[in-house]
């Protein structure tokens, strides 16, 4: 499912505006990524926490010539969903 038809689905289902839909989706981005731009967690309760984890550096092999590489460390998202979403799943 791609943003347009979450946005469709999201407006069909709360019977809103698929503008204001689009808005809502757009803070709700917009609140989270600067949440975790500054360590916080964002949890949803039944759906799921978005957090930032560390991944460490570590050496890896280029898969074409087999030489070694350094693959640096970096941040990235990590989303864990809650109980209420696992049990529908």
């Amino acid at each position: 499912m791609n943003k347009a038809q979450l946005i469709d689905a999201i407006a069909e289902k709360a019977n809103l505006t698929k503008v204001d839909v689009k808005k809502a989706l757009d803070a709700f981005s917009s609140v989270t990524s600067d949440a975790l731009k500054t360590g916080d967690r964002v949890a949803i309760m039944g759906f799921g926490s978005f957090s930032v984890s560390y991944r460490q550096p570590r050496n890896g092999r280029n898969p074409k010539t087999g030489a070694k590489i350094s693959i640096e460390g970096k941040k990235f998202v990590k989303f864990k969903g809650g109980n209420e979403l696992s049990e529908i799943i």
